[in-house]
């Protein structure tokens, strides 16, 4: 049975869809970016009344400040307290969830990376952690390194700059991007989320759209550390998994780690 109930946090009103169902382990669906609790092309809400149907109940919410939520939106590193209050929210409406595993895509991956200890998940799959704010309208660097690898293997791609149907200045400032010295920053949120992941160990699983820019961004980041996670790699470029096949397997890997429990490490 899908309802919705009302979450209070820190006075303001969460809203938020509960999908029932006999299973003992939960999952906890956190939107990313300004997406409303339903998800791009609805798909969070046709995933939770999948997942319902096989015995696992589902609750999404929307943050302070999206959608139906009162109060302002702080955007994702200001939603620590959101995520604690829908926990809570959904332990008290379904007292018989004795595992609680947390699911979001791009930046609401990174609130959970960073913020679901707090609220006293067991084990999160993270699709697409997001890393960084670009400082420009250009993708991530490793995603044009990527890019530009494919295409210099297609002879099509060479016919076009010979052919002048190639934008050389945007060719330009990506190259530029991609040999920009980078900015250290020791409390970078790459830092940040890397840190928050590797301390998850193998309660966290990672999913990778292997063809998108966020998806490039974190695999490129992730070469630099040493992580225990589980990493799943779909081959798409769709970010939110949008087509049945993705779907599929976004939902496979998410029932792998429900059906697989494990502690917080």
């Amino acid at each position: 049975m899908r309802r919705v109930i009302a979450v209070p946090c820190e006075g303001e009103t969460l809203a938020a869809t509960l999908d029932t169902a006999p299973g003992t382990t939960g999952l906890l669906i956190v939107s990313g970016g300004n997406v409303i609790r339903c998800g791009a092309h609805r798909g969070m809400a046709m995933l939770a009344q999948r997942l319902a149907a096989r015995g696992v109940p589902v609750l999404r919410y929307d943050r302070r400040g999206v959608g139906d939520s009162s109060g302002i939106n702080g955007g994702f590193l200001s939603a620590r307290p959101d995520l604690i209050a829908a926990a809570a929210a959904f332990r008290a409406a379904m007292p018989a969830v004795t595992r609680l595993v947390g699911f979001g895509n791009c930046d609401a991956a990174s609130t959970l990376a960073l913020f679901g200890r707090d609220a006293g998940l067991d084990a999160v799959v993270l699709a697409n952690p997001w890393l960084a704010k670009e400082t420009d309208d250009l993708p991530p660097a490793a995603a044009i390194r990527a890019r530009y690898s494919q295409r210099l293997r297609d002879p099509r791609e060479w016919r076009r700059l010979l052919g002048g149907g190639v934008n050389i200045r945007g060719v330009f400032r990506g190259l530029r991007k991609i040999h920009a010295r980078p900015v250290e920053a020791v409390d970078s949120l790459e830092t940040r989320v890397m840190d928050a992941l590797g301390g998850w160990g193998q309660a966290a699983t990672v999913i990778v759209a292997t063809k998108d820019a966020t998806g490039l961004a974190f695999t490129a980041a992730a070469r630099h550390v040493s992580l225990a996670c589980r990493t799943v790699y779909i081959p798409t470029a769709s970010h939110s998994f949008a087509g049945a096949v993705e779907a599929a397997g976004l939902e496979d890997a998410i029932v792998t780690v429900l059906h697989s429990p494990s502690s917080r490490t």
